[in-house]
């Protein structure tokens, strides 16, 4: 399959599998879907009929939150049954909300951020012990870089000159309730990996055709630098595909409801399938789609430093007031 027909099938099985649970991170799922499908169709060795290959290329999606792109990636490469995808967040239900190692194709349970990299370096270090010739590739949030936890992993993977190992983070500028910049700046991002030792490409995240470029000097880069571990700094736009959900962060916590959230997802990605793909869910689209009114909240910024407003409630006034204190930093 090529990368942008499964990209596109991550993204549709994403909306599916997000409207049917209402679980989150929905625009998560669609920044990382293009990194996540080029890896599995142009990059890595692994064999879905045998998942445990000892010679197969590991993967972590650090970002575990995302998870429903990895699952919907195993899934069309037959590790289980595309149907199984609806289960997703279900009771009961082995597709977790965040990714989980009991899954077949998933070597790592992720979701709490942070320890992704420190996973991957040690398997990596583990793979040099061995004298294995597999890579380990690690997918991380770029808010997830603001934990030092990142960095130690960073320095023990230039120490021990860890060049099978590959991060890749997906670089969409969104963090918690935020853009990036505004909840902890971690610019010059490029600068930071190479101060750590690392061999770094910066790239547009969602171009297939940057990214293939991008893992083929990866691993020229392992070869011709064999001291230095290699991250590709993807810049990506969060909720990517979906227009009314691009860089909007109200869609990393919000999945897309029945009405006019869902069906204008779909039609959107009906517009760019690519030819030959088949829409297991809505075949033709949804025909008489519902659209958002002046009344739906569309269009919106929900950053918390748009929406965020530092006066008192009318409440804590009146306590004030009665009080007759203006003291409010003690009275809180």
């Amino acid at each position: 399959m090529y990368s942008e027909e499964l990209a596109w099938k991550i993204r549709r099985h994403g909306i599916e599998m997000t409207h049917l649970s209402g679980g989150s991170h929905i625009g998560a799922v669609l920044s990382v879907a293009d990194i996540i499908a080029v890896l599995y169709s142009e990059v890595m060795k692994y064999d879905y009929k045998n998942p445990k290959w000892d010679e197969r290329d590991r993967i972590i999606l650090s970002k575990g939150h995302a998870g429903a792109a990895i699952y919907a990636a195993l899934a069309e490469n037959g590790f289980f049954p595309v149907s199984e995808l609806k289960t997703h967040y279900a009771n009961g239900s082995r597709l977790s909300g965040h990714v989980s190692h009991h899954v077949p194709g998933v070597d790592f349970s992720t979701g709490s951020l942070g320890h992704g990299l420190s996973g991957a370096a040690g398997m990596a270090y583990a793979a040099k012990k061995d004298r294995k010739e597999h890579k380990i590739y690690v997918v991380l949030g770029d808010g997830e870089c603001d934990e030092g936890s990142i960095w130690e992993a960073a320095l023990f993977a230039n120490h021990f000159r860890l060049n099978n190992l590959v991060a890749i983070v997906d670089h969409n500028h969104m963090q918690s309730l935020d853009f990036q910049e505004n909840t902890l700046e971690i610019e010059d991002f490029g600068s930071k990996w190479k101060a750590f030792g690392w061999n770094v490409i910066e790239i547009n995240g969602n171009n297939h055709n940057e990214l293939k470029v991008a893992f083929k000097k990866a691993n020229k880069n392992a070869q011709e630098m064999p001291h230095k571990p290699t991250v590709i700094i993807a810049n990506t736009i969060k909720g990517y595909g979906v227009s009314f959900m691009q860089n909007d962060v109200l869609w990393h916590y919000r999945f897309p409801h029945a009405g006019w959230e869902y069906d204008c997802a779909v039609n959107e990605l009906h517009q760019n399938m690519p030819e030959g793909v088949k829409d297991i869910y809505t075949p033709s689209g949804i025909e008489h789609p519902t659209l958002p009114t002046e009344q739906d909240d569309i269009g919106n910024d929900h950053t918390f430093s748009n929406t965020w407003n530092t006066t008192y409630p009318e409440k804590m006034r009146r306590v004030y007031a009665k009080s007759g204190s203006d003291d409010r930093e003690h009275k809180i």
